[in-house]
């Protein structure tokens, strides 16, 4: 393998130095051409083609529960369940890539993730339901640390950011279409098609991936050192604090003993989990790659975009769908705003960061002061805006969101040696989705929150008006300035972190260079 093998990346290596039992010979190394290139697409199309399917879902759900007749509260069930799977996926699958190889993983993480779409409309009860969804979110949870081990694995040093370009698709462009591609499904062709959207594009992944990635060695040998602990550790420690990040508003967070069991328990899981990790020959995570000042920088910043990024497509969604009563069908061409220049938006950004002469430091500063902008200007809205009133704020965000996840990926990466490529994805990889959740779970308090204070504060207002007015007409009027003040309280407080983040950039993360320049 050692004709393109990244110097950042070796899926084959066995990630530690203790005694490991030999390794066999590598297969032979075909270089990148079209066949290597067509693998690398099929992997990219498979993790968006997942994330879309976890996204539609969520914003399908309304349609699938009056379809299905779930309540909301069991329907609450099918997001939770279906996210704990993803992320503890996402930590686990590096090293099961790297034992039973990239390629066959891939391929059964597709077909699982397809399969499981195909069958969940015709689930004969919720329990059945929610244990496809489970099995569905563990399958698309393993493929975006495929993505970034083919992109560093199999890249020639001068094109590999494009490669890391396409893995932030995964962040950019693939949450942004959820809404309208979720408009769509329901609207015109049915409910059904919330989960069945995933079949032909996993079809067509699956002969990409089939045909252009190489197939490495099965490394059996690895199994003689397998971390159980850290399993029966890390598996429930994630999947609880998912299921009670998720969870926590609707049950009133600590008021509920079933999220004080899940959040507590899951954080001392969690402690036990990184002790375990610490000192064992072959670990999942390694630890002692948080010494990296760029990659624990990465990591750190990572969680407040994707904070950022969540916020800046709920924001408009939720204001025009209380305010205005807009249907996600009449919310999409605001979204397609920010997704499909990203197509555009994303290689120029990498092209850039590919300069010798340009520090990726100030294009992260650069982004996130772009996303700071168009949060400020949001946070004027008043209750008479309406969907024209967004195309600025999200056209401020076009180039600004791949100026702030593409840096943050090159100084993930640069410089790992061969062995710690499987365990930066892993950390990359997983903080990436436990972030959203918590990112969630915020705006979602918040948002609550911001909500009942502004309500209390009107009303008290209200109160003192004289008799003899419209109080209904008051009362829509006074929904309208709440929702407003909310969006506008929750502009700002995005706003605040992404300047925050900027703060960071001068302390913590040090000058690197592209993978060509190195």
């Amino acid at each position: 393998m050692s004709a393109v093998l990244s110097p950042a990346l070796s899926i084959g290596s066995t990630g530690y130095t203790g005694a490991a039992p030999a390794a066999p010979p590598p297969a032979q190394q075909a270089t990148f051409g079209l066949r290597l290139a067509t693998g690398l697409c099929g992997v990219l199309l498979a993790v968006l083609v997942s994330g879309l399917n976890e996204n539609i879902s969520k914003i399908a759900l309304a349609d699938i529960r009056g379809a299905m007749g779930i309540t909301r509260d069991d329907a609450s069930w099918l997001v939770a369940l279906y996210a704990a799977a993803s992320v503890s996926a996402m930590a686990f699958a590096p090293w099961c890539a790297a034992t039973f190889s990239l390629r066959r993983v891939t391929l059964a993480a597709i077909a699982t993730c397809m399969l499981m779409g195909f069958l969940c409309p015709f689930a004969p009860n919720l329990p059945v339901l929610l244990a496809m969804r489970t099995v569905q979110g563990a399958a698309g949870g393993a493929l975006p640390p495929m993505l970034m081990t083919v992109a560093l694995r199999f890249l020639p040093p001068n094109i590999k950011l494009y490669g890391l370009g396409g893995y932030a698709l995964s962040a950019t462009f693939g949450p942004s279409l959820g809404t309208p591609l979720a408009a769509f499904w329901t609207d015109y062709l049915g409910w059904q098609w919330a989960f069945w959207q995933v079949i032909p594009g996993s079809i067509a992944a699956l002969l990409m991936v089939s045909w252009g990635l190489p197939q490495d060695p099965l490394r059996l040998e690895r199994l003689r050192q397998f971390d159980w602990r850290g399993l029966l550790l890390g598996l429930p420690a994630i999947s609880m604090l998912v299921v009670g990040l998720v969870q926590g508003e609707r049950l009133d967070w600590f008021a509920s003993p079933l999220i004080c069991l899940l959040l507590g328990g899951g954080g001392l899981l969690l402690v036990l989990f990184f002790i375990n990790e610490w000192s064992h020959p072959l670990p999942f995570f390694k630890l002692q790659l948080l010494a990296r000042r760029n990659l624990s920088h990465a990591l750190l910043t990572l969680g407040g975009v994707l904070f950022v990024l969540l916020a800046v497509i709920m924001i408009p969604s939720a204001y025009l769908a209380q305010v205005h009563g807009y249907r996600p069908l009449q919310t999409a061409p605001v979204m397609l705003t920010v997704a499909l220049p990203q197509l555009l938006a994303l290689p120029l950004v990498a092209a850039l960061c590919n300069l010798r002469a340009v520090d990726c430091r100030w294009v992260l500063a650069i982004g996130l002061g772009l996303l700071a902008a168009s949060c400020l200007l949001g946070a004027r809205m008043s209750p008479d805006w309406i969907r024209d009133h967004f195309y600025a704020l999200q056209a401020l965000q076009i180039f600004a969101q791949p100026m702030a996840v593409i840096p943050l990926l090159l100084l993930a990466t640069t410089g790992l040696a061969p062995a710690d490529g499987p365990f930066a994805s892993a950390w990359f990889n997983t903080i990436k989705g436990m972030a959203a959740i918590v990112a969630g779970a915020m705006l979602d308090a918040l948002l609550t929150r911001r909500n009942h204070f502004h309500s209390t504060v009107l009303s008290e207002r209200l109160g003192n008006l004289p008799d003899g007015l419209d109080m209904t007409g008051m009362a829509q009027r006074m929904h309208a300035q709440v929702v407003t003040l909310t969006s506008s309280d929750l502009y700002l407080t995005v706003a605040a972190i992404a300047l925050a983040m900027i703060v960071l950039i001068p302390i913590l993360p040090t000058r690197i260079y592209p993978p060509r320049a190195a």
